[in-house]
């Protein structure tokens, strides 16, 4: 039996119901503000290709031993930071920050201080680090109490550290460096662990996210589980201790399927097959009627009249069905027959089950971002626009309810929509500052290149003046990523090239 109809404004006004019942100048234009004597910064706060080449030439010398160089390296890196800091601080956006994963091969000296070098090169004053990606954490080996292994895992090298050598290398050149972090997608390695069976999520087809995400690799993991919660938050824990500026979640969500999957129409799409979320979606009952209800729903996808009637004869000392967040007008209490109730009640069980899963991921967000609030290290979240919308009768199978995050974490849209042309791109940013509550810091993540179009999308420069109008809610950008824009330094770094 297929759920009735709702409109999109008023399937999200019902949800969002639920989820509360539940719990200077212009960057594009010359820079014209730096005195003579600092002048290497020009347009776009970046570095000119002579003092680029300067400084290239001093960081080899320096690596062969030169003393001379290093010291002059060295004095060139302090003179650039002060340079790129009051530059950005007249110039929007104030962050200009790329993506950067690192790799085994960048334990090799230099390697890292060429990598911060590029990013002033370019104008960039944050980097967001990859920390927890792929099933692996940026940690040493040798001091990596995590379920994960470690990044490097060559022998000889359990000791190294790059996620501390890239703080302190891009706070030398006055960049501030998150950690950026996998959420709720815990990566293959975690599934091919026995005792962590439990703990990753499975809709109703019996299906994890091995099955429904093209590339195999993507674990998502049941929020409501308390193992799943206690890994991640002993890796966070981890991450902390390194002090980044900043920490940064992403898929804070459930997986991305493909084709009419993208959509999720019952409630066997959802994932609330797992013993720890339906323990919690039991635990929202507020009476009997409405416990056998829930259950029947999640095992046979609906309701019947006959169902209703069945649990009003079980119960007939209790009056209507009952859970979090359900509010029965008066003039309906005990009016109707199980005929005429059934569609109510039905819309309502889903309503429920929508919202019992997007508070999954609010709370397992919650608990992420803890260890970096304790010690008031900035946290943000990195959301696609787009996930969070219904669709017809159903919803964005991610059901990534970035609407309802609070606005004391940063809010990092992935504006990535491709059109050929900037408009799409703007769309989603505006959806976001109108959904955004005052105060909100908001900044949009940009995927592409300075100077060219990269699949189907205008050079950053250009999406960037078109979020210029903006510029007084948006206070940065970010660019994915470091790997678009060294595409060839990426592959080598990748091989010890």
């Amino acid at each position: 039996m297929s759920n009735r109809p709702l409109s999109h404004a008023k399937l999200r006004l019902l949800c969002r119901q639920l989820v509360t019942a539940i719990f200077s100048s212009s960057l594009l234009l010359p820079y014209l503000g730096i005195e003579p004597v600092q002048a290497q910064v020009t347009e776009f706060c970046q570095i000119s290709p002579t003092a680029t080449q300067t400084k290239e030439k001093l960081r080899l010398s320096a690596l062969k031993g030169n003393q001379d160089a290093r010291k002059r390296y060295q004095g060139l890196i302090k003179q650039q930071a002060q340079e790129l800091q009051k530059c950005r601080s007249r110039t929007w956006p104030n962050i200009q920050a790329m993506w950067l994963r690192l790799y085994p091969c960048d334990m090799k000296p230099g390697a890292i201080d060429q990598i911060m070098d590029r990013m002033v090169n370019r104008g960039y004053n944050e980097v967001y680090l990859e920390v927890f990606y792929d099933g692996r954490v940026l940690l040493p080996a040798s001091a990596n109490p995590t379920v994960w292994p470690s990044v490097i895992r060559t022998k000889g090298a359990e000791k190294v550290d790059l996620l501390a050598t890239a703080i302190q290398k891009g706070r030398q050149r006055g960049l501030k460096v998150y950690g950026w972090l996998y959420t709720n997608n815990f990566g293959y390695n975690y599934a091919l662990r026995r005792d962590r069976e439990g703990a990753i999520a499975r809709n109703g087809k019996g299906q994890t996210s091995l099955y429904v995400v093209d590339n195999g690799s993507q674990v998502f993991i049941d929020p409501y589980n308390e193992q799943a919660k206690r890994d991640y938050y002993r890796m966070v824990q981890e991450i902390v201790r390194r002090r980044p500026d900043g920490l940064l979640f992403d898929y804070v969500r459930y997986p991305r399927q493909a084709g009419s999957n993208s959509i999720a129409t019952k409630v066997a799409d959802l994932w609330l097959y797992t013993e720890a979320t339906q323990a919690a979606l039991f635990r929202r009952a507020q009476n009997k009627k409405g416990l056998e209800l829930i259950r029947r729903f999640l095992s046979q996808g609906y309701v019947t009249p006959a169902d209703i009637n069945d649990v009003d004869q079980l119960y007939p000392q209790e009056g209507e069905p009952m859970w979090q967040g359900r509010i029965v007008p008066p003039q309906q209490k005990s009016l109707m027959t199980p005929t005429a109730r059934q569609p109510i009640l039905q819309m309502d069980l889903w309503l429920l089950a929508i919202a019992h899963s997007m508070q999954g991921i609010i709370d397992f967000v919650s608990l992420a971002t803890h260890p970096a609030k304790q010690i008031n290290i900035p946290t943000g979240v990195v959301f696609f626009p787009d996930g969070n919308q219904t669709v017809g009768q159903g919803y964005d199978s991610r059901l990534q309810p970035w609407d309802k995050f609070p606005n004391f974490l940063q809010w990092h849209p992935m504006s990535y929509a491709t059109c050929g042309n900037v408009n799409c791109i703007v769309e989603q940013v505006q959806r976001v500052l109108s959904m955004a509550q005052p105060g909100t810091k908001i900044i949009p993540a940009l995927a592409g290149n300075w100077g060219e179009s990269v699949s189907n999308r205008p050079p950053l420069e250009v999406q960037m003046q078109a979020l210029r109008p903006f510029a007084s809610k948006l206070k940065g950008v970010s660019h994915f990523a470091y790997s678009w824009q060294y595409p060839e330094h990426d592959s080598d770094r990748k091989s010890c090239r």
